[in-house]
């Protein structure tokens, strides 16, 4: 290491960063996210669009509705977020390695990305179909411990990773494209002087990747929502079962845009949302060199 390199962070800083990251990204755009899966949940032409949705939960089944679900996406953020940091910093470091390379470019910001993606799906599929079945309109669970015995009576505890293939390309194709914008994007930033202008375009970095991400990822979204959100009866095949057939399918009954049920109120709450995410993360970890001294600084 060089004289004026600094020394990469533990492992536990980049953990402990992307918690803090992830739960500051929830508590400020989860209403967005239950009605994101309310769009996706809906067969044939959506009925109502992102203001109307808005509208309809809050007339028909209260404000407080749009916190329902609240508790596994907050129990899930702190791990998620610091498993999708960790392995970023994780894979990136080990393919840095493997090709040679001293710097990461393009393409291997996409590799690491994806491979951060396929990591964080593991952790995420037992606390996202608890969101799902929270989330529902028709759900009548009193709270996330009842939908997780529900299941586990149902289907064992196998039937928690109801979801786990569609799951693993969300995350793959979001990652992918939100790791690989954001060195896209900052390449293109004017070089900032200070600590805030470099904040300010971690910002704008950040949420140029959301949008990237959001924009490949949502119709493995949509079908993953449906995948987790429907009801299993014994001797029935489920009408979604795996990804690219249920792509298909959906494409086929109900048109392209259907694919898309969703985005706009995914779009706002991971664009900015992405921004959050890597203003805190970056923040959080100067606070971390700043406290551990030479030669993290």
């Amino acid at each position: 290491m060089s004289s004026g390199e600094k020394k990469p962070l533990p492992f536990a800083a980049s953990f402990v960063a992307g918690a803090i990251a992830g739960i500051s990204e929830i508590l400020t755009f989860y209403p967005l996210d239950v009605v994101k899966t309310r769009m996706q949940l809906e067969t044939g032409k959506s009925q109502h669009g992102l203001m109307g949705s808005f509208k309809t939960i809050i007339r028909e089944e209260g404000f407080g509705r749009l916190y329902r679900g609240l508790v596994p996406p907050l129990l899930l953020e702190a791990p998620k977020r610091a498993v999708k940091f960790a392995a970023n910093d994780f894979w990136g470091k080990t393919y840095l390695g493997m090709t040679g390379e001293t710097k990461m470019t393009q393409s291997l910001s996409i590799l690491t990305g994806c491979s951060a993606g396929a990591t964080e799906s593991f952790v995420v599929v037992p606390f996202e179909l608890v969101k799902i079945k929270m989330q529902d309109k028709t759900s009548t669970f009193p709270g996330p411990m009842a939908v997780v015995r529900h299941i586990v009576k149902a289907d064992g505890l196998l039937g928690l990773y109801a979801g786990m293939e569609a799951t693993f390309w969300r995350h793959l194709w979001w990652n992918g494209g939100y790791f690989g914008c954001i060195f896209q994007v900052r390449g293109l930033l004017p070089k900032a002087e200070t600590q805030q202008g470099t904040l300010l375009n971690n910002f704008i970095s950040g949420s140029v990747g959301g949008f990237a991400g959001t924009l490949l990822n949502t119709p493995f979204d949509v079908v993953k929502s449906r995948i987790q959100g429907a009801t299993k009866v014994a001797g029935v095949a489920p009408k979604y079962n795996w990804t690219y057939p249920a792509l298909i399918q959906v494409f086929r009954e109900e048109g392209p845009a259907a694919l898309y049920k969703g985005f706009v109120p995914k779009v706002l709450r991971l664009a900015p949302g992405g921004g959050v995410l890597l203003l805190v993360v970056e923040f959080t970890l100067g606070v971390f060199r700043q406290a551990l001294g030479p030669p993290y600084i």
